[in-house]
């Protein structure tokens, strides 16, 4: 096994009751979210380039949005991330747990880049929507593909026209 180095973080938190368990418990529905914030900031020097995190509803209505994502840039991206949700969180005109940012799985990275572009559209968590539910995806990752460009040509010899030429986004398209 190789040795860990400054490579990117990624975090994962899965709750497994309902949020109105984690309510009665601790006193808030943010809980997931507030530990995704203490793993992310535990692993800051994993990634001080961008940090982004996304968060999913199991059980969300048809009609409603089920995946949240934000992404940031610099050194207080954590800060700012988790601001914004929280943000959005207080100022929802949503009932009950139908809020955006409360959910059941949260996902979160840290962008350590030595090579690659930079800027906001290379910040992972990725996302690829679909109108079908069990079609969405969401992938951060802590990687470098060594075939991408001939994952790439694979994917344009096919019809797909991938948006950005990024090693984890082409892997999303390729999965999707």
């Amino acid at each position: 096994m190789e040795v860990l180095k400054h490579e990117c973080g990624v975090a994962l938190i899965r709750l497994r009751r309902p949020l109105e368990y984690y309510k009665e418990k601790y006193g808030t529905a943010c809980y997931g979210l507030d530990k995704l914030y203490l793993l992310m900031e535990k692993q800051h020097n994993r990634g001080q380039e961008a940090a982004g995190m996304a968060c999913v509803k199991i059980d969300g209505k048809p009609g409603e949005e089920f995946i949240f994502r934000e992404r940031g840039l610099g050194s207080g991206a954590i800060q700012e991330i988790f601001a914004k949700a929280h943000q959005e969180i207080a100022t929802s005109d949503k009932e009950g747990y139908d809020i955006p940012f409360l959910g059941e799985v949260y996902m979160g990275h840290l962008r350590y880049s030595p090579t690659g572009k930079s800027g906001l559209s290379y910040v992972h968590p990725f996302l690829r929507r679909n109108n079908w539910r069990a079609k969405n995806l969401c992938l951060c990752g802590n990687f470098n593909m060594t075939n991408m460009e001939e994952v790439f040509a694979m994917l344009t010899k096919s019809g797909q026209h991938p948006r950005i030429y990024s090693d984890t986004y082409i892997l999303l398209e390729a999965m999707g």
